[in-house]
């Protein structure tokens, strides 16, 4: 018998350099702690015959294939079929651990795993009369310190607008909850009563049963051989039909549910599938005396996770080496790798510190089978683009259990009424492919919606990402936390100037953007140590590192005095923002103005040289998008900054982060709407800096050849003028509720014309000034951020902004329809405005109590500099399920829970500062 101490000691190597990655295939048979699984023996023919045709092919049997079969049937679609290359669970679902948290520092997954529960412990027994292995045992979330614990009431907080119940636990009452815990090194624990346990194999065989009650088919032992694929008169390429071993099936939609092994069904149909395969395990001991009944138990600190396995625990977690998997073997199935202990120690090492019986136990068997990872740790889903009707449900980090009801829903939802139902932006997949439409010399290339080609093509990004997604899984969510991994992949044209300035950069999609400025000097983001694991060499004195560092709390940042200069200095004088990560897209052509009409919900169709703040809207009325949209006319020579067209033209400018997502957007519905237009992307080709303050004018007025004056230059208006001698497109616009003005430059001149402004301003007083400043004096100012703010299952109404809607006009737009609707109807929740007296840090995820009760939660918080408070925006609803007016908004009693303490809250219909919106127009 191998104990755990013995095991310990014998790998006292395991801190030596290990391999990056492996291509060993299965081991020699091994089982996993459950009582049943699915593998059988004897021959592989299929379970039934293939059909000759159906509406939708899953591909793959594991949590993701069965969760999404069982509610494409449960939403009514009855000719569907799910192939198993094996037996429904191979691959990695059948020796998963299947724990369920209820809690996560996400909105959308406490809701996702919600539904989860509600189908395995609830749905599917009252369905099919089966018990699914649901164990409700409850889970311990350990806390080692002040800011896990504060992490864990976060949670908490949250958990209370969800019904979600918990509580936080002294180390004394932890121990009378769990006998055989060590809580000498405890700063507290968070209990959720109700978490739990899922058997892989009871799950899936009962959600197949009940899928095929309702018409679906699941046919075994199976295996993908090919998609066809085939290209429609206007050039758009759709899933045909899918080829097996055993007969081919005509169908409009594969759903690639294949985990591990869904990069190699991607290649099939001409997709790529952005995820890596590593090994992951678990050990299983002996029997304890005194664990049956324990709740199941994460210790994030010491990275290791306890689950109760019967009268026995299974140990595991995330460790900083893992082992990549290389070459997957096809015909992996029901095998395991051979654990590697020298990886695996440092998890033995915590679990025994957290429960000492453990140095003592027995080992019983190992479990290291392959998952598959992400580089943003969040699972793959949607329609890829490169393919129409291929849609993707991988990647789910070990999660795929307890995403995967919820994931189902969402993704069946999304197959049939072509979007989610919640807002899956975070795990939406839109790759790079180049898709003709409309004409043949038209053409859209379509990136992701969430990586930029320039990334997924980049394999070392991706590995360097999904290391540092896994290593870090159980880590502290800082509000603050930068990637060290995968850095510097895209640089605007002032990335060097600015790091000598001392900017110290945030990375959004692959972009390295100005978070602040420290006083300190230039901090370089270098290239990635991988913490130390195989062999690197951890960085020394790495400056960027610790000071992202010293920003790991939940308190006010230790560098909160040098962001309130840089926003009172914006408010005072003048500030310089380099936004050059802005995506930059020209929509030009014939139907230009009919594809405007269509997009966009405001009315920009106005004369060359208006700017129009706008949201595109999908069918159910949701923002997908919040942008400015300016009328341009042709460029005479045809260049980035005035291109040449033939019809009409529109200059869009959007949020960098986001642009992704609205370039998507925007070319799938010029697809499905037939305009003869076209889509270019400047992003790179552009740069963009916007100066912002009551001394904009007199500083650009040294620097700009026009006249700046409210007369000549309103706001909302652009033109082409020289700044420093170049070309350049100025708009009078504002995005911190300042007077000023953005100036859109090709990238060889930026520098240049960069220099000309701050030299210009210095004897007024300019600063550089990042996005943490941003985020604090738009907040202020009441603009929305998409998808904080605003989302896609968030409406203009509810958000405040019915002004966007050209509902005035007759004009038809995408989504009037439902917002016209709901206007009529009412509206059940609307976006508000709080603000605490007392100085208090919050981030987002507080909830919202009115009149005692809980009504919503907080998406987005800051502090305001200029009213010095605290500013909170959140979603409410009132619990009687009535209309949200603003008289039910004045009329209410607030209060702002913050890990569990609450703060008296004021409510506000307007922006807090500068309501009438003087200062932006020019009066101070």
């Amino acid at each position: 018998m191998s104990y755990m101490s013995r095991a310990w000691r014998a790998a006292a190597p395991w801190r030596s350099a290990r391999p990056f990655s492996s291509s060993s295939g299965p081991t020699a048979k091994k089982s996993v702690p459950y009582q049943k699984t699915l593998q059988a023996e004897g021959p592989c023919e299929p379970s039934r015959p293939p059909p000759a045709s159906a509406q939708v092919v899953v591909v793959g049997g594991g949590s993701l294939g069965c969760q999404t079969i069982y509610h494409l049937a449960k939403m009514g679609l009855r000719d569907v079929v799910l192939l198993e290359r094996d037996r429904l669970t191979s691959g990695t679902t059948w020796h998963t651990a299947g724990l369920l948290w209820q809690l996560r520092p996400s909105d959308v997954e406490v809701e996702l795993l919600a539904h989860t529960r509600d189908v395995v412990s609830r749905d599917l027994p009252a369905e099919t009369g089966l018990h699914t292995g649901w164990l409700e045992n409850g889970g311990l979330f350990i806390a080692s310190n002040k800011q896990r614990l504060d992490e864990y009431k976060r949670l908490m907080s949250l958990g209370k607008v969800y019904g979600v119940e918990s509580h936080v636990l002294t180390p004394s009452q932890t121990k009378d909850l769990y006998p055989l815990m060590n809580i000498d090194d405890l700063y507290g624990t968070l209990y959720v009563p109700k978490d739990g346990t899922m058997d892989p194999a009871g799950t899936c065989s009962t959600l197949a049963r009940a899928a095929t009650a309702r018409g679906a088919t699941i046919i075994e032992n199976c295996p993908v051989t090919g998609i066809q694929v085939r290209t429609d008169d206007f050039g758009v390429k759709k899933v045909h039909a899918v080829e097996t071993a055993h007969g081919t099936i005509q169908t409009p939609c594969v759903v690639n549910c294949a985990g591990v092994w869904a990069r190699a069904l991607g290649r099939l149909a001409g997709v790529h599938v952005p995820l890596v395969a590593m090994h992951h395990a678990y050990v299983v001991t002996e029997r304890i005396e005194g664990i049956q009944n324990m709740p199941n138990v994460r210790d994030h600190d010491a990275s290791v996770y306890l689950r109760l396995q019967g009268d026995a625990l299974s140990v595991g977690g995330y460790e900083s080496n893992p082992i990549f998997w290389e070459e997957v073997s096809e015909k992996f199935a029901f095998g395991l790798f051979d654990l590697d202990w020298d990886v695996f120690m440092q998890h033995i090492e915590g679990a025994v510190n957290r429960v000492p019986v453990l140095e003592k136990t027995g080992i019983k068997s190992t479990v290291c089978g392959p998952e598959s990872f992400t580089a943003d740790h969040k699972p793959l889903m949607g329609e890829a683009p490169e393919v129409r009707g291929f849609f993707l449900g991988c990647g789910f980090n070990s999660a795929g259990m307890m995403l995967g009801g919820g994931c189902g829903r969402e993704l069946a939802h999304w197959i049939i009424h072509g979007r989610p139902e919640k807002d899956m932006y975070g795990y939406d997949i839109r790759q790079k492919a180049m898709s003709w439409w409309a004409h043949p010399d038209v053409a859209i290339s379509l990136p992701s919606r969430r990586f930029h080609h320039s990334l997924t093509d980049n394999n070392r990004w991706i590995k360097e990402r999904s290391h540092e997604s896994y290593a870090k899984n159980y880590s502290v969510v800082f509000p603050h936390d930068e990637p060290l991994a995968g850095r510097n992949v895209r640089k605007d044209p002032l990335h060097e100037e600015l790091l000598r300035q001392g900017c110290v950069f945030q990375e959004r999609h692959g972009w390295e953007r100005p978070g602040w400025f420290s006083p300190g000097g230039a901090a370089p983001v270098l290239d990635y140590d991988y913490y130390g694991a195989y062999g690197h060499e951890r960085h020394r004195d790495y400056t960027y590192n610790r000071l992202l560092g010293d920003e790991y709390t939940f308190d006010f940042p230790p560098h909160h005095h040098i962001i309130r200069n840089e926003c009172l200095t914006c408010r005072n004088a003048l500030a310089l923002f380099d936004m050059s990560y802005f995506g930059k897209f020209y929509l030009v052509g014939p139907d230009a103005t009919k594809a405007a009409d269509w997009l966009f919900s405001a009315d920009v169709s106005k004369a060359p040289g208006s700017t129009v703040y706008t949201c595109m809207l999908n069918q159910q009325g949701g923002v997908e998008s919040d942008l400015t949209v300016s009328r341009i006319s042709p460029g005479a020579q045809g260049s980035p900054l005035a291109p040449a067209f033939e019809g009409d033209g529109y200059y869009l400018a959007i949020g960098g982060a986001v642009a992704q997502h609205n370039w998507s957007h925007i070319t799938t519905v010029l697809q499905d709407m037939k305009f003869q237009c076209k889509l270019l992307d400047c992003s790179e080709e552009l740069g963009m800096m916007s100066i912002q303050g009551p001394l904009s004018r007199a500083v650009l007025q040294e620097v700009l050849d026009t006249d700046l004056s409210n007369e000549a230059f309103p706001f909302s208006t652009h033109k082409i003028t020289t700044a420093a001698g170049c070309k350049v497109r100025a708009m009078r616009l504002s995005f911190v509720g300042e007077m000023g003005w953005e100036l859109h430059v090709p990238r060889a001149d930026c520098v240049k014309v960069y220099q000309a402004v701050m030299q210009a301003g210095a004897r007024h007083g300019i600063t550089n000034a990042g996005y943490r400043a941003i985020d604090s004096l738009s907040i202020e100012k009441g603009y929305r951020h998409w998808h904080a703010d605003l989302r896609p299952d968030d409406t203009p109404l509810e958000a405040g902004l019915a002004f966007t809607c050209k509902l005035k006009s007759s004009i038809p737009f995408l989504g009037r329809e439902a917002v016209e609707a709901q206007k009529a109807k009412g509206i059940f929740r609307r976006l508000v405005c709080f603000t605490t007296e007392e100085k208090v840090p919050m981030f987002g995820l507080e909830a919202v109590w009115r009149d005692g009760k809980v009504v919503g939660h907080i998406r987005r918080a800051d502090f305001g500099f200029a009213i010095d408070k605290t500013i909170a925006y959140g979603y409410i609803r009132d619990p009687a399920g009535g209309p949200v007016s603003l008289d039910f908004v004045k009329s209410g009693s607030y209060e702002l829970e913050r890990m569990g303490v609450t703060f008296p809250a004021q409510a506000h219909t307007k922006s807090p500062f500068d309501p009438d919106n003087k200062r932006v127009k020019g009066f101070y």
